[in-house]
């Protein structure tokens, strides 16, 4: 009987890598039915439930796995990921203590500072990689503003996986890349873009301190480039840095374009001969 479950089992990994949810989940159940006791195939469906957004399912079949192989931290890790993902945070508690992860006591959402790490918007489509911070193993708060294409927003709260798909080197280190698995909660914010000409830093610098002051996220996306697979999914390697002066696209966050005309508005009046382009509207702000 086991030798017929090791081969649904794997027939079952050869469709969902083929993207055959459904035929997954069939040859996997059939290989739970002849091993029950085996935990493979209940880590492999419970895999596979996960990357179908079925939370539910996911959590009952890693919950089997790792109550039959106390060891197997993968579906220990997996059961997190879908406990918090229903938002049953006693048993999101319970699987991070399981894999020694010393979460803090409480009934609510579980609050933690894991440090910044770099997530893979959509990736399955047109991937972004953005820089978030962790509130625990499975959430993490955009802090950069996503470009508009995305559909997120900063200080998004986003569901994220476990696995490590390539690196990014922040203060000479390299920090794991995790792909997004859902939107949890979407901040609201909307997303603009105005181009400044500058002279010299002195003007970057000073429209980021305005920003700052009207406590509105900015980026330079002038200092965007789309990196080569190569750099997105392993160790990204050096590219040139982009020029100071001339126009530079700044990326603000804010719940309204007036937060932003103001804010442009007292940047040239803090030197006259500075100028800047029209305000865009990229993501229009769904908080009011």
């Amino acid at each position: 009987m086991k030798l017929l479950a090791i081969r649904y089992d794997w027939q079952g990994s050869d469709r969902r890598e083929a993207g055959d949810t459904a035929g997954a989940i069939r040859l996997f159940e059939k290989a739970i039915q002849h091993a029950p006791k085996w935990s493979v195939p209940w880590y492999n469906l419970g895999l596979t439930y996960k990357y179908a957004g079925n939370w539910a399912e996911s959590y009952r079949c890693n919950a089997m796995a790792a109550q039959l192989n106390p060891k197997d931290e993968a579906a220990i890790w997996n059961m997190g990921i879908a406990a918090t993902a229903l938002q049953d945070w006693a048993e999101a508690r319970r699987a991070w203590r399981l894999y020694g992860i010393e979460a803090p006591m409480g009934d609510g959402p579980i609050e933690m500072d894991l440090g910044s790490a770099p997530i893979r918007l959509n990736p399955d489509g047109d991937a972004e990689v953005v820089w978030a911070r962790r509130v625990d193993p499975a959430r993490a708060v955009l802090t950069s503003i996503p470009l508009p294409g995305s559909n997120h927003r900063h200080g998004d709260l986003v569901l994220n996986d476990g696995a490590p798909v390539g690196y990014r080197i922040h203060d000479g280190q390299e920090i794991p890349v995790f792909n997004e698995l859902e939107l949890l909660t979407s901040s609201g914010l909307g997303t603009y873009e105005v181009t400044l000409q500058a002279r010299n830093i002195d003007d970057l610098v000073a429209f980021e301190r305005v920003c700052e002051r009207s406590h509105c996220p900015t980026e330079d996306w002038s200092n965007i480039r789309m990196i080569c697979r190569q750099c997105s999914e392993g160790r990204p390697h050096e590219h040139p840095e982009p020029a100071i002066e001339g126009p530079h696209r700044f990326a603000v966050a804010a719940s309204a374009r007036s937060c932003v005309e103001e804010i442009v508005t007292t940047w040239i009046a803090e030197d006259r001969s500075r100028t800047a382009g029209e305000i865009l509207v990229l993501l229009q702000p769904t908080n009011h």
